[in-house]
């Protein structure tokens, strides 16, 4: 009797041992399963937000912004150079110079209100503008010289608005897939966004 009991007992013992087993390793697969799913979870958000960030309507976005202090640059170098008779190349050189000028300046009024010091501004500036500006200034000024007799149009003609206009909005449209490649490298306007996140 005492033989079998005692035979019974180490078995007993075994699967209580192998319980004790099982539940730690349901323990530790559950801690693992949590980290399986936690870790994905995470990635998924932080892949998520730089898509959201490199999307279509944030470079839409921040084309648009350089378009306005572009196209006030723009067309006040066009206007001044068309009325005072310059020729094309320095009528051009002077849109473009505004250009810069006030594009620069739209982004350097947004950053100050962020807290930066007028330094921190320019530089955040030229980072995020720079490439922006000079594709739009480039693919803007060379439709307005291909349209014929556009240079030489005058203030009060439709042909030199209308080809201005045209500029702009093909200047616009190719200058977007450009920000948006800077932007999911986080350059560009993305420098800006850091700023008033």
């Amino acid at each position: 009797m005492d033989h079998a009991s005692s035979n019974h007992d180490p078995a007993v013992h075994r699967s209580g041992a192998h319980t004790g087993q099982d539940h730690a390793v349901h323990g530790d697969h559950g801690h693992h399963g949590h980290v399986h799913v936690h870790g994905p979870h995470d990635s998924t958000g932080h892949g998520g937000s730089h898509r959201s960030g490199a999307s279509w309507r944030t470079a839409a976005q921040a084309t648009l912004h350089c378009l306005t202090g572009c196209a006030i640059g723009e067309v006040l170098g066009m206007v001044i150079g068309t009325a005072l008779g310059l020729h094309d190349g320095v009528t051009v050189a002077l849109a473009v110079a505004l250009a810069f000028l006030f594009g620069y300046a739209l982004t350097i009024r947004g950053v100050l209100k962020a807290g930066l010091t007028l330094r921190e501004a320019l530089k955040v500036a030229l980072a995020a503008d720079t490439v922006s500006i000079l594709v739009m200034e480039v693919v803007d000024n060379a439709v307005m010289l291909a349209v014929p007799g556009a240079m030489d149009a005058g203030l009060a003609g439709p042909l030199f608005w209308g080809a201005l206009a045209f500029a702009l909005a093909v200047a616009f449209v190719l200058t977007v897939p450009v920000n948006r490649w800077l932007i999911a490298r986080g350059r560009g306007h993305a420098v800006v966004h850091a700023h008033h996140h």
